[in-house]
């Protein structure tokens, strides 16, 4: 019963089915082998007979049979290894085990594997868990709220993932819950653009990652507005950048730009995580490293030195991000209600600073820097016949019937960079020659008809080696 009840388990080792049914002859090959050296026992006593009970031989012996599933090593770093640390404190104490007991279970229980459930279709993902899923829960205490929570974009929960979160969330809380503040000012903005392409809502929260959303953020690379468009970059997707104008700044601009390239670099690469990763990095890297490490994702390819530790802390801080913001209660921001970004057009045909629209109209000035941060100069820009303004709501009216008395406002001339270039100072004679390969004292003082003795002492050359691109004075 025993050996059919072994035959009948899925997923058992060959070897492991031959070992139990060897176990059942192993009484009579005893049996053989104590007979063959009966000569030799001399004086001793006749051995019990062995036992031939098969069942409990078989029971004994299918407890020596190991496991075919093993826990898989981690090697962990010494992040991993402070992290671990810091969650193991943070859980409760186990409960003391009770004595273990000496029944030896059957036979089924200890070969039975462990049943495929759920979205699991291969053994490797018992063992490894998918690289990205769009959701996973951290523990068990987390599992209820995580459940709760809907990300239309891939999360992974990770120990990189938990490092932001901490960091966000202990290590620059105050300016992350200002982030979070100004995101809600310009959330429904934003919201609109994205459903327009077709963009999952939360990729709003890569703003969070890039400024703060921002519009006056610039970084050190050069990269201005809430979405931190390189002027290249910008130009392509049809943002105006000049000496009076920076629609980077603008984040109705900016964030359809954002949009366009975000979709254009998600029917590129298929997924979100490599989307992101170009939209830091460029695409042209990320596809360089995609050929070269031969991957298909961006777990892969951050395993690499192919991209920079910068694009590598990207995706997992853009996730960060977005469970923060998705769950404030749930690590103490606060939810305030804040005023949307809302205004009003007005169409203006001549450069008007700010000041004088603010003198005529009584709108403050600040608030009109506000509203057009995309204006480099504090004025409308003197090249565009019709430039729309942007005023508080309520005031179109008002301001265009005060317009005409705003003086036109006129810029100072722009500062254009000189590039000066560096000329190698000539020599102060009239006549010079570059020597070329090939030339010798005898052939150049031949060419210029003068003799070498006169060509060595214009040149203070004390031996007949000269070297090629030197420079020789011919005639004083």
């Amino acid at each position: 019963m025993i050996s059919h009840s072994l035959n009948s388990l899925v997923g058992i080792p060959m070897h492991a089915r031959f070992l139990v049914a060897g176990v059942r002859a192993l009484p009579l090959l005893s049996f053989c082998l104590v007979s063959l050296s009966w000569p030799a026992l001399t004086g001793a006593e006749s051995p019990p007979p062995p036992q031939t009970d098969a069942p409990a031989t078989a029971e004994m012996t299918s407890t020596d049979v190991p496991s075919p599933i093993q826990e898989p090593d981690y090697s962990l770093d010494e992040d991993d290894h402070a992290t671990a640390a810091e969650l193991e404190a943070a859980e409760p104490p186990a409960p003391v085990a009770s004595e273990p007991s000496t029944e030896v279970p059957p036979a089924e229980a200890l070969l039975q594997l462990k049943p495929l459930t759920g979205t699991t279709a291969r053994f490797t993902d018992l063992l490894t868990p998918p690289a990205e899923v769009v959701q996973e829960e951290a523990s068990a205490q987390d599992q209820e709220s995580d459940e709760a929570t809907a990300y239309n974009v891939p999360i992974v929960l990770d120990p990189s993932v938990q490092g932001h979160i901490r960091f966000f969330n202990v290590s620059i809380r105050n300016r992350f819950e200002q982030w979070l503040i100004r995101l809600s000012h310009y959330r429904p903005l934003v919201d609109s653009i994205f459903s327009e392409f077709q963009l999952p809502s939360d990729l709003i929260y890569l703003s969070l990652v890039e400024s703060g959303f921002n519009p006056h953020a610039y970084s050190r690379a050069r990269a201005a507005g809430p979405w931190q468009f390189m002027k290249g970059t910008a130009k392509v997707y049809g943002l105006r950048v000049d000496s009076y104008v920076d629609e980077r700044r603008d984040p109705v601009k900016s964030t359809v730009a954002a949009a366009r390239y975000l979709r254009d670099l998600y029917d590129l690469f298929g997924t979100w995580p490599l989307a992101m990763a170009a939209y830091n990095a460029g695409e042209g890297k990320v596809m360089r490293a995609l050929h070269t490490a031969q991957a298909e994702s961006f777990s892969d390819i951050a395993k690499t030195r192919l991209i920079r530790r910068e694009t590598k802390e990207y995706v997992p801080r853009f996730m960060a991000a977005t469970i923060i913001a998705k769950n404030p209660d749930r690590y103490g921001f606060p939810q305030n209600d804040v005023q949307p970004h809302q205004f009003e057009e007005v169409v203006v045909k001549r450069p008007i600073h700010f000041k004088a629209i603010a003198n005529v109209t009584g709108i403050s000035y600040q608030e009109l820097k506000v509203l057009n941060p995309e204006l480099r100069r504090d004025a409308t820009p003197p090249d565009d016949a019709e430039y729309h303004l942007k005023v508080p709501v309520g005031t179109r009216e008002k301001v265009e019937q005060l317009l005409d008395r705003a003086p036109t406002h006129k810029f100072a001339p722009l500062q254009v960079p000189v590039r000066v270039r560096h000329v190698k100072p000539e020599p102060e004679s009239s006549h010079w020659y570059r020597v070329r390969v090939g030339d010798s004292l005898e052939r150049i003082a031949k060419r210029f008809n003068i003799s070498v003795k006169t060509l060595k002492s214009n040149n203070n050359l004390t031996g007949p080696t000269i070297k090629a691109g030197s420079r020789l004075v011919i005639a004083n």
